[in-house]
């Protein structure tokens, strides 16, 4: 499936399974994004702004709005009940394929809520966006992520590394792809 031909996304998306809801952020949420997302990891290991402060919040959630609208990509508030965010997932159409990431706030680690949201989200574009197959993207050296890409079946793939660099630092990334059951 062409990305040039992927019809748009829906304007309000919540999903449920593994013990979440994943939703889309709201103005209420603005408040405790600062907390999820100003941290050392978050600042190394994923190209969202740091320092992330109020204003950054702001920007975030103004430009999900707007790439929803683009129909490239979905932010979504990771939550256990549709209430409080504890961290969040994207779904992003690419032309290397149809990408998962994430981010949890530090104070929510250790529960599965990484791998619990990669499987919604995954579970989301097989079977209403009808991809063939899901990506992750990540650094061999970030074993948190690693550890989340193998405990939700994907497999390191045979292709090119992806060097780049964010935030004036270098990084290699590695692609895990997961195809539709």
């Amino acid at each position: 499936m062409s990305s040039t031909t992927a019809s748009p996304f829906p304007e309000g998306i919540e999903l449920t399974g593994e013990g979440l809801v994943l939703r889309d952020w709201t103005e209420a949420d603005l408040a405790a994004m600062p907390e999820l997302f100003d941290h050392p990891d978050i600042a190394h290991w994923t190209p969202i702004v740091s320092p992330f402060d109020a204003k950054a919040a702001r920007n975030r959630l103004d430009k999900a709005r707007q790439l929803r609208s683009e129909g490239t990509t979905i932010l979504l508030a990771i939550t256990t009940d549709g209430g409080a965010p504890l961290g969040e997932v994207m779904l992003r159409r690419a032309p290397e394929g149809t990408e998962i990431g994430y981010a949890v706030g530090p104070a929510h680690r250790g529960q599965g809520l990484a791998a619990r949201a990669v499987r919604v989200m995954a579970a989301y574009a097989f079977e209403e966006l009808g991809v063939e197959r899901v990506i992750l993207e990540l650094e061999a050296e970030n074993a948190s992520s690693v550890a989340v890409a193998t405990k939700t079946g994907f497999r390191l793939l045979d292709v090119p590394l992806i060097e780049g660099e964010e935030k004036g630092r270098p990084f290699v990334l590695q692609t895990w792809g997961l195809n539709r059951p």
